[in-house]
C-alpha cells in the first residue's frame, strides 16, 4: 500500500472530531458537490476541504491537485483523509499525497455514497449511509 491506510467513514468521523488538526478533502467533482451533497463538519469547527482528482465531464486527472492541497494549507504533519463516492477515486489522491510527502494520507474506503448495492442503487454504505453529517451544497 502507498499511503497510510483505509478508514471506515465512522474512523474517519472520530478521527476528525478527536484531532483538532485532521482534515478531510472530498476529490469528487464539483457537480457531485452539488447535486449529491457534501459532509457537513460545523459541528465539529471545520470546513471540507473540495478538490477534485478528475474533472467533469471530461473526466481528465487534475493536473494541480497536489498544489491545490497545499494551496488549501494541508501540511505534512497532519492526518489527511480523502473521500469520493465509492472509495476508488479517492485512493489515487491519497497516493499523490503521499508521495508529496503527507505521511498520514488516508483513503476513506466506502466513500460518500459507498459502491452499487444488490438492487443496483448507491447508499447502502458510505458516509451518508452511516447517518454522519452531511447536507446539500
Amino acid at each position: 500500500m502507498s499511503y497510510a491506510g483505509d478508514l471506515t467513514p465512522q474512523q474517519a468521523w472520530d478521527i476528525l472530531r478527536s484531532d483538532a488538526d485532521a482534515v478531510l478533502v472530498d476529490v469528487r467533482t464539483r457537480a457531485e458537490w452539488s447535486y449529491v451533497g457534501i459532509p457537513e463538519l460545523s459541528e465539529i469547527g471545520k470546513q471540507v476541504v473540495l478538490i477534485e482528482w478528475v474533472g467533469f465531464p471530461d473526466g481528465q486527472r487534475n493536473p494541480h491537485f497536489v498544489s491545490q492541497l497545499r494551496d488549501a494549507g494541508v501540511t505534512d504533519d497532519q492526518q489527511v483523509l480523502f473521500l469520493c463516492r465509492s472509495g476508488q477515486r479517492s485512493v489515487g489522491a491519497a497516493e499523490a499525497a503521499t508521495a508529496d510527502g503527507i505521511a498520514q494520507a488516508y483513503n476513506i474506503s466506502e466513500g460518500f455514497e459507498g459502491g452499487l448495492g444488490p438492487d443496483g442503487q448507491r447508499g447502502v454504505v458510505g458516509w451518508k449511509a452511516q447517518g454522519l453529517p452531511w447536507r446539500q451544497s
